[in-house]
């Protein structure tokens, strides 16, 4: 790989793809057999979705994806990351089989295939069947099992094209968003609760990766974390500590678990103290041994790093910030900050710390509002120099000896975004959610051509 002052060519064999999850884009909801998820079920709580929308539609990727994965295959892509929807293909969680929510993926894998596209496969992102929910979700060990099924029944028909198994998207995001904050299905507000599904989404990763891997030879099975870089606001002692809790929950009580070390002592502490677990009884003999199961990749996502003010004093008798908030012109419409070293930094670490054998960044994008103009193109600059920076700090991950292997934009069409609904526009191609007409974005030409002549060229 070549560097110079007008740009850097791009690594041999990387995969280069764009991001989607079943909820956000598929809709048809209720066609085919496909049973109710945790987020069918929120979206028709009153104020849980920003602009009171719903999944029904989406971007009806269910009807539209021969058109998609020809956006993908004209923009020069060679990966394409999914997910499976396990209402669609276990409506009650267990139990019987709906062969045509099989079906569906299958046609989507080999439509992937025969456009050069090589799948790289989520079997959870978020849309948990609210059958099992019913009977406790993740709060319940009984769910593991149901999970190692739901794998096998994926693996057994996929796994002879799929070499690419992700099993979890984020546990992070299902434990504290799901079960704490309330914020994302299943909408609940205890800690207690969140730990205990923390466990059981580990312990559910941990046991399907012996499954995929008796079912799809010669394939590669990780897991995928959010991974946000936490920086004191200041050098006080308490936006320290700050810092330490924060990297303790969001990312040390993922991965260190997942590489052999057992959830973190001063995060355990703490969560005892505070009462939110007691002696941690759900942890079951051999049950880290399990989540510490070798993995091929560990997949990451990466959106910006977050800078800790400690609210454990009043900030009048806090030391003065040393690192203030980013302005408001380095954010993007979610409110985070543009910070490309992170991703840079995130990946070292990881890679120091933790050894993985593989790493994909496997989501990074922006959300910026832009409509097509006049001209009926969509000038989204902010979102190229978004992409531009990011996969300059991927380069350097790689010079500095990360075994980086792909990178995965988020996401590739403006799709349904969570609780904040149709608001957040992410996509590579804008989606008209009246019409669910398709318009390219300016970023994804420009994305285009860089993967094209395999040349990142600076401050194009």
């Amino acid at each position: 790989m070549s560097d110079s002052s007008q740009g850097r060519r791009l690594p041999a064999g990387f995969l280069w793809g764009a991001a989607t999850s079943s909820f956000q884009i598929e809709g048809a909801t209720r066609e085919d057999g496909r049973g109710e998820s945790i987020w069918d079920r929120l979206c028709r709580k009153p104020g849980a979705i920003a602009d009171g929308t719903d999944g029904a539609v989406a971007c009806d990727h269910y009807h539209r994806w021969p058109e998609d994965l020809a956006l993908m295959q004209e923009l020069g892509l060679n990966a394409y990351r999914f997910s499976v929807a396990w209402p669609r293909v276990i409506p009650q969680g267990r139990g019987a089989v709906n062969q045509e929510g099989l079906d569906f993926y299958e046609r989507l894998v080999d439509g992937a295939l025969a456009r050069g596209l090589r799948p790289m496969l989520t079997l959870y992102h978020w849309d948990l069947p609210q059958a099992l929910q019913d009977a406790g979700g993740w709060v319940s060990r009984d769910t593991v099992g149901a999970f190692e099924e739901y794998a096998d029944v994926v693996s057994r028909r996929l796994g002879d094209r799929v070499r690419d198994w992700v099993t979890i998207n984020e546990p992070w995001c299902v434990a504290v968003l799901g079960h704490v904050h309330g914020s994302q299905a299943p909408g609940l507000q205890d800690w207690k609760l969140g730990l205990r599904a923390a466990h059981h989404v580990l312990l559910a990763h941990g046991r399907s990766v012996p499954v995929i891997r008796r079912n799809s030879p010669g394939g590669k099975a990780g897991i995928v974390l959010i991974i946000s870089p936490p920086v004191a606001a200041s050098g006080s002692a308490a936006d320290r500590a700050a810092t330490q809790s924060f990297d303790g929950e969001f990312n040390r009580w993922y991965l260190d678990p997942l590489y052999g070390r057992g959830y973190p002592a001063d995060k355990k502490a703490e969560y005892t103290a505070a009462g939110h677990a007691q002696d941690f009884e759900f942890v079951l003999p051999g049950d880290l041994e399990d989540i510490a199961t070798p993995t091929d990749f560990l997949g990451m996502n990466y959106y910006s790093r977050t800078i800790v003010r400690s609210s454990a004093v009043a900030e009048a008798d806090n030391e003065p910030r040393t690192l203030p908030e980013p302005p408001p012109e380095r954010r993007t419409d979610m409110g985070w900050e543009v910070y490309p070293e992170g991703l840079t930094a995130s990946l070292l670490r990881v890679h120091r710390e933790y050894g993985p054998r593989e790493i994909y960044v496997t989501e990074n994008g922006a959300a910026y509002g832009m409509e097509p103009g006049p001209d009926g193109r969509v000038h989204d600059e902010p979102r190229r120099a978004y992409l531009e920076g990011h996969l300059g700090a991927c380069l350097d991950a790689i010079d500095a000896g990360v075994p980086l292997k792909g990178y995965f934009a988020w996401s590739l069409l403006d799709n349904f975004e969570w609780a904040y609904g149709y608001r957040m526009r992410f996509g590579l191609v804008h989606v008209d959610f009246a019409t669910l007409k398709r318009t390219v974005k300016d970023s994804a030409r420009w994305l285009s051509q860089v993967l094209k002549t395999n040349w990142l060229r600076r401050g194009t």
